[in-house]
């Protein structure tokens, strides 16, 4: 008896990137959105990092300590 594997269902951003890339993009253009979601999440991480900075009560004297 064959088995068939079951994969999950793809996410929401699975599924908008399928339908651009069904048109086709350039190179050029694959690579500017590559650049435009690292930068996207780049700026989430460095929100997440500030917030927990604050929270913690981090200053920039206590951070040159550790080097």
């Amino acid at each position: 008896m064959t088995q068939i594997a079951s994969n999950p269902p793809l996410s929401n951003v699975q599924l908008e990137l399928l339908k651009l890339y069904a048109t086709g993009v350039s190179d050029e253009t694959l690579i500017d959105l590559k650049r435009t979601m690292a930068k996207f999440f780049l700026d989430r991480m460095r929100k997440s990092a500030d917030m927990v900075w604050e929270e913690k009560g981090y200053t920039d004297t206590q951070m040159q300590a550790i080097d």
